[in-house]
């Protein structure tokens, strides 16, 4: 665990400096100074949040509200969960710069419950991803619970296929992440693997299988939202 703890508090540092770094570079300025607004509208299946069903197996409906002006950021994310009698809404913001085909990305995340006490949580984000060949883009972003005392690791990799599948623009994802966590906190790794078709350019369809080695007792007596599953998607952007 320490060893663990030690390569994401790195991960963390490498990247903070690297993206404070990159925004002190003319290459990544994104001049472009021009607001511009979208909504993302999703339905799923079952709301699977790092390898853990929030939503009892049960279907979920979804909504994203997005703000970018050059490299900053600013959204909302808003689902039904199936605890605390609450929906969950998301706040988020930050800055994305480019330097030398780097996409780096810092921010922070607000998790809160409305009508539920003591569950909301803030995070810190830092990440970073390139695209090689045009196709296969890889990542890594750390999450740090400021007020949670954890930490999350995640790899991820993308695949988009150059050719159409009739109306289709397909693509393959997959993510291997990592939390670890102090004061009596649950340890443990999760991962998912899909296929993505994107259609009528602002339609994406999604199938993917998810999974986790959490315990029955630290899955709340049963595996049921922990084990493996397979999550249909499909949203609009607008």
């Amino acid at each position: 665990m320490a060893r663990r703890k030690e390569a994401g508090t790195l991960a963390l540092g490498i990247l903070s400096a690297a993206l404070i770094a990159g925004t002190a570079l003319p290459a990544q300025a994104q001049d472009d100074k021009k607001l511009n607004l979208s909504a993302t509208a999703t339905f799923t299946t079952d709301y699977v949040f790092r390898g853990i069903s929030q939503t009892n197996q049960n279907p979920a409906a979804q909504a994203e509200f997005d703000a970018t002006y050059g490299i900053f950021y600013l959204g909302m994310w808003g689902s039904n969960v199936d605890f605390a009698n609450s929906l969950e809404i998301d706040y988020y913001g930050g800055i994305a710069p480019t330097w030398k085909g780097i996409s780096f990305d810092i921010g922070g995340l607000e998790y809160t419950y409305p009508g539920a006490d003591g569950l909301d949580l803030f995070e810190l984000k830092t990440g970073a991803s390139y695209t090689f060949f045009e196709q296969l883009t890889l990542g890594v972003t750390n999450y740090w619970g400021v007020n949670g005392d954890y930490d999350v690791l995640e790899w991820s990799g993308e695949y988009a296929f150059a050719n159409k599948w009739w109306i289709f623009s397909p693509s393959v994802s997959g993510l291997v992440g990592s939390q670890w966590a102090d004061s009596g906190g649950t340890d443990y790794n999760y991962w998912n693997a899909g296929l993505t078709l994107g259609f009528l350019d602002n339609w994406s369809a999604d199938i993917r299988y998810w999974d986790s080695d959490l315990s029955a007792a630290a899955c709340g007596g049963s595996t049921d939202n922990c084990d493996e599953r397979v999550v249909g998607t499909v949203s609009a952007s607008f």
